[in-house]
């Protein structure tokens, strides 16, 4: 992030309602730095998934969008449970629900972690996807362990992608047990794509995988386009097994 405040002085800064500029003119160092800006509404927002854009900024920063290549995403059909999620799954000590607790779920992806120096789910950004919330097209998948939020996960659905955004656990396998229920939903309804942003370890070890940025974006044009399964979700209940 720090890179990202030196150099958004380079980059366009778009006054309210400015389309943003084509994803080939994002900076490849840092990779996919694309514009500034100075607000994050819900307007705003909707455009950057549309377009295969979305934010990541600090507090200390003004809005920074971002168009990273290559770009990671999990297609549905590539889910990849290890053999000891498997058995976290069959536990069934465990409840996963939709859209029951959006607000306290970007809450708790908020909260600091070891690798991290603050967090960039900012006070203006946790409003802007309360917003979406509710809307209808952002949406969080939970993990409720003995009455209480242990993990889960939130993101934004338009036609048929997920642009998956943050998730936490606070305890072990939660947040995946989330991925999962969400993925086998996802898939039942025809998703073709969740989008991952950037590379992770945790992402790659359930199958999420790093394609170029113009293939993205066919495969986003592709998708996006189809009727929004906007609404409250209800996740289908046999999606452990």
């Amino acid at each position: 992030m720090r890179r990202a405040w030196q150099n958004y002085r380079v980059i366009p800064w778009l006054r309210r309602n400015a389309p943003f500029p084509p994803l080939d003119t994002a900076l490849a160092e840092p990779n996919g730095l694309l514009a500034a800006s100075p607000d994050l509404s819900p307007t705003r927002l909707l455009s950057a998934y549309r377009h295969g854009i979305f934010p990541w900024y600090s507090e200390d920063q003004p809005v920074l969008w971002w168009s990273p290549d290559p770009r990671m995403v999990l297609f549905p059909a590539e889910l990849r449970i290890s053999r000891s999620l498997k058995k976290a799954l069959r536990n069934r000590d465990y409840d996963v629900r939709a859209d029951t607790s959006f607000r306290a779920v970007m809450r708790a992806c908020a909260e600091p972690r070891a690798e991290q120096d603050g967090t960039w789910i900012t006070e203006d950004m946790l409003a802007a996807y309360c917003a979406l919330h509710a809307r209808g097209v952002a949406h969080s998948i939970e993990t409720w362990i003995g009455g209480r939020l242990a993990g889960g996960l939130y993101g934004v659905a338009l036609g048929r992608v997920f642009f998956g955004e943050s998730m936490f656990a606070r305890v072990a396998d939660a947040s995946k047990i989330a991925l999962v229920h969400l993925v086998r939903q996802l898939a039942r309804w025809r998703f073709g794509m969740l989008d991952c942003q950037v590379y992770t370890r945790h992402l790659a070890s359930l199958g999420a995988r790093e394609i170029p940025r113009a293939d993205f974006m066919r495969k986003l044009r592709e998708l996006v386009n189809y009727p929004d399964t906007s609404g409250r979700w209800k996740l289908d209940d046999d999606l452990a097994q």
